[in-house]
């Protein structure tokens, strides 16, 4: 008679002790049963149907299944294709117990996943022998994987907390340039912010995947890096540069590029080549007339185009020691007429459309 698999009588730390033996012939279960009784939880199926059936939710219990082949309702080969199809197979050894001796049946079994074909009638010690070794084999498979699963789990967490920490350094460093220059850390946040939703949220970024959004967004925040080269006279000065000075201001972009380039970890990480492109880029403009390479259209990258628009918009409507704030719509009127540069008029058009949600980042 069949017996329902009982998880409470598996063995210690949750290692699969049930033993699925199915053939119509009770007295060949009996058998077989007799063999493992000592080793295993025996459980017993009369054919190939009711052995899935048993064998439904309780597959991590089972540690291997004797299947005969010639049974009614559903035979084994049948039975074989039905785990085949859920790809049980890796996960339980199958045993062929039969008389049937046909290469083709034979051939079939095995390319179905079958670990071994043994013959009736059967030998006690040698049925043993081969199916222990081959439980022990999987199992010490499974406990391998285990651990190897877990490994990689506390690298994972470990390479998350590293990138964390990097990221929390990245930002430290970058607010703390905002608060030199008398603006608050607000202005990087905003600025990724600003890049994160119009390259992850509007048909400028296609192409690019979220992870990569996400490495834009962070690398946006270094676009000012280089200002920590600049004096202090010309960073905070409340009116005008001078040409001499502004010539001095302009290599910020130059100097934030050698600064990030100069270090070690920062070059190897995966935002670097974002973070080098937009420090030394995001004051180019889409007619030429930009600096400090002077590249004009497509030759600037999206991400510096889209940084170099935050930064001029976020300049308008905040408060600077040079000026006061503009309202959004005088700062949209100034970029809309080409007063502050020329952008890419599909850029211009997009964040256009999407500026009243852009401005939400300022309510916070």
């Amino acid at each position: 008679m069949s017996q329902i698999i009982d998880p409470s009588q598996t063995l210690a730390r949750g290692t699969p002790q049930t033993l699925l033996i199915i053939d119509d012939v009770e007295m060949n279960r009996a058998i077989l049963a007799e063999f493992f009784k000592d080793r295993y939880h025996i459980v017993e199926a009369g054919n190939g149907l009711e052995g899935l059936q048993l064998l439904d939710g309780h597959e991590d219990e089972v540690c291997a299944i004797l299947l005969d082949v010639l049974m009614p309702v559903m035979d084994g080969m049948q039975f074989l294709k039905a785990v085949h199809q859920r790809n049980l197979q890796k996960q339980i050894p199958i045993f062929l117990i039969t008389a049937e001796n046909s290469s083709t049946v034979l051939e079939d079994a095995y390319a179905m996943g079958v670990m071994d074909v043994i013959t009736k009638p059967v030998i006690p010690f040698v049925v043993q022998r081969r199916v222990d070794s081959v439980v022990e084999l999987f199992q010490a498979r499974k406990r391998l994987g285990a651990k190897v699963n877990l490994q990689q789990a506390e690298l994972l967490l470990q390479a998350r907390k590293i990138m964390d920490l990097n990221a929390g350094m990245i930002e430290a460093l970058s607010t703390a340039i905002e608060f030199r220059s008398c603006e608050s850390g607000e202005h990087v946040r905003r600025i990724h912010d600003f890049t994160a939703y119009l390259l992850g949220k509007t048909p400028l970024g296609e192409g690019l995947d979220q992870e990569q959004v996400d490495l834009i967004a962070l690398a946006s925040i270094m676009h000012d890096i280089g200002k920590i080269a600049v004096p202090d006279a010309i960073l905070n000065k409340p009116g005008r540069l001078t040409p001499d000075e502004f010539e001095v201001m302009k290599q910020h972009t130059v100097n934030g590029a050698l600064l990030l380039e100069r270090i070690p970890q920062m070059r190897q990480h995966e935002a670097f080549v974002y973070a080098y492109d937009i420090a030394r880029h995001h004051h180019e403009r889409w007619d030429g007339r930009g600096y400090p390479d002077g590249l004009k259209g497509d030759d600037i990258s999206i991400w510096a185009q889209v940084v170099s628009l935050a930064d001029v918009y976020d300049a308008l409507i905040s408060k600077r020691v040079y000026k006061e704030a503009y309202s959004c719509s005088q700062a949209l009127d100034l970029i809309a007429n080409g007063a502050c540069g020329t952008f890419n008029p599909r850029l211009l058009s997009i964040f256009l459309a999407h500026e009243e949600s852009i401005r939400m980042f300022y309510m916070r």
